[in-house]
Formats: structure tokens, C-alpha cells, sequence
């Protein structure tokens, strides 16, 4: 399937207003595409393989998403996935994997390339949640059973509107990150920073 020269657009406040979702899906190409909303642009769900994205600007919204995964029993894995060439504007992520902990089930998500990205005035540029959860009375007490593998971010640049431009927050050890050629500045007083926890190269 190809998403070419699209334009959605959707109140800033909409909830539950994801641009472009993809499930269960094989060989998926969006590219020369505009998408403003109130949730994610685009996001990426458990058992999608050989997806291409690029030219793509969003904002306002909550970023790309890869997830969230491992809530269910019995989901597919995501394996790769090819973003490039991305614009995000005033969201409230860039690019973010989020998965839940006491997943289920196992499942992997892995061959992920994330590349050549512009960065203005982001919340959380790039991260990495495995303990997504978007309720107050989580313990995390337990593991994501969502294996993160070969995942690289790469000539990545532009300005945060927090101090942690990077959060890596890992639950089993993410195999395989990679971060090259990102340059992402804070817009408030003193430098960005970046968090990890349990990633691997």
C-alpha cells in the first residue's frame, strides 16, 4: 500500500486523533505527507514488517510512534521499519518506541533505521519507553516482554523544549542502539541532556 501527497489535519486538542495508524500490515510507503492532530501522526502497531516513511512534517500531534506494544496476547512483531527525512514541529515526541511492561506474551521489534530528522521546539525528541503506561497507579514492577533490537537513530538535529532530548528507558537491555550525528539543543536555559537506561550497542 502507498499513502502519497496526503494532507489530515485535526484540532490540536482532538483526543484519540493518530494521523496514519498501521497494524498487521507488510511493505507500507507514506511519503510527501502532512499531518497535523491532537495524537500521534503516525504510529506503527504489533505485526508490521517493511515500512517506509519519508518527507513527512507533523505538528501539532504527539510525534511517530512505534507502539504501543506488548499489551496483548499473541502480537506479531515489527521488524523493518524505515523512517527518513522527517519534520516535527512543536509535538509533543519525535521519534518513540513505547511498550508495555508485564507484557503477556513475547514479541520482538527490531531492524529500525531513523534517519536524517529535524527536530523544532520537541517535547521529547527521541525516546525509547518500556514502561509505557499511560495510567497513575502503575507500579513498574515488572519487564516488557517486547525484545528491542537493531534500532539506530542518525543524523538527527534541531532544538528541544525540555532539558532531556534523548531518554533511553529500557527494560530487558535494548540490543543494538545506535545514535549517530545527533546534535539536538535545548531551547531553555543551559545544554540538553540525554538518559539511559539498560541499552546496549
Amino acid at each position: 500500500m502507498k499513502l502519497i501527497n496526503i494532507q489530515i489535519n485535526a484540532p490540536e486538542n482532538s483526543p484519540n486523533t493518530d494521523g496514519i495508524h498501521i497494524e498487521r500490515s507488510t511493505g507500507v510507503v507514506i511519503s510527501d505527507t502532512r499531518i497535523s492532530t491532537g495524537d500521534d501522526c503516525i504510529s506503527i502497531g504489533q505485526g508490521s514488517d517493511n515500512i517506509d516513511i519519508a518527507r513527512v512534517h507533523c505538528g501539532p500531534g504527539h510525534g511517530m510512534s512505534i507502539g504501543s506494544l506488548g499489551r496483548y496476547v499473541d502480537e506479531g512483531d515489527v521488524t523493518r521499519v524505515h523512517v527518513r527525512n522527517m519534520t516535527f514541529v512543536g509535538t509533543m515526541n519525535g521519534v518513540r518506541i513505547k511498550t508495555w511492561e508485564n507484557s503477556p506474551t513475547k514479541s520482538l521489534a527490531a531492524h529500525m533505521l531513523f534517519e536524517n530528522m529535524v527536530m523544532k521546539d520537541v517535547q521529547n525528541p527521541i525516546i525509547i519507553d518500556q514502561k509505557y503506561c499511560p495510567y497513575y497507579d502503575c507500579e513498574h514492577k515488572h519487564v516488557s516482554g517486547v525484545t528491542l533490537k537493531d534500532i539506530t537513530f542518525k543524523n538527527i538535529k534541531g532544538t528541544s523544549s525540555m532539558p532531556v532530548a534523548v531518554l533511553l528507558r529500557c527494560g530487558v537491555p535494548c540490543q543494538g542502539v545506535v545514535l549517530q550525528d545527533v546534535d539536538l539543543k535545548y531551547m531553555g536555559e543551559g545544554g540538553s541532556s540525554s538518559k539511559c537506561e539498560n541499552a546496549m550497542a
